[in-house]
């Protein structure tokens, strides 16, 4: 929504009072608004700090979601709930290296229980492996855009990822067959309009 500048003006002549009420009013209907300000304003912990807390909340909740692999659905509703964790930090804190590397580290833990996925009959835990997957991708598309003085760090990352798919007959065959190229798990590697090819790739009916 565009702001006239009759609208702009108008809210300028509040007096202070006004504004106050006006602006305590928003926040109570914008938790996440709430959440960002604060964190601009006056929280004393930085942007690392917070996506070193991300982690261990990540480590903890994928450890006890492991629990319910066994039912896939519920598992993946789990899953999902971290990732919209990973998410409001993301858009509380601005943190675009978080935004990749927490996603890498939310996919390499799940994949840390492939013992038990591997248990899993496939057409139950399809939907789960095509998550992953697209996570994968996302955070490879946002690595081709940051400086590559990130990369070594990505590149952890990505080998560990990378191992865990070759660990994982049933992903690793879903990866091939949905055109998922293994050299993109190395940033060097990572193709310049990846996007497009994406696109390309989803247009034809993968990665769904």
């Amino acid at each position: 929504m565009e702001y006239s500048k009759e609208f702009k003006q108008a809210l300028s002549e509040f007096s202070s009072v006004e504004k106050d009420r006006l602006i305590f009013r928003l926040l109570k209907k914008d938790k996440l608004l709430s959440k960002k300000l604060y964190f601009e304003l006056i929280d004393p912990e930085t942007t690392d700090q917070k996506r070193n807390q991300m982690e261990e909340n990540i480590e903890e909740k994928v450890l006890l979601a492991s629990r319910y692999i066994g039912n896939p659905k519920y598992y993946l509703v789990l899953i999902r709930k971290i990732s919209a964790e990973i998410r409001e930090h993301i858009k509380i804190t601005t943190d675009k290296f978080g935004e990749i590397s927490l996603h890498l580290l939310l996919v390499n833990k799940i994949l840390e229980s492939n013992e038990k996925l591997n248990q899993q009959r496939f057409d139950n835990i399809y939907k789960l492996y095509i998550y992953l997957i697209n996570k994968i991708v996302r955070a490879l598309i946002l690595i081709k855009k940051t400086d590559e003085d990130y990369w070594l760090e990505f590149d952890e990352l990505l080998q560990a990822i990378d191992f865990q798919i070759h660990e994982n007959i049933y992903l690793e065959k879903l990866c091939i067959n949905n055109s998922f190229d293994f050299n993109w798990l190395k940033c060097e590697y990572i193709p310049d309009h990846l996007d497009l090819i994406i696109k390309d790739i989803k247009s034809q009916g993968f990665l769904r």
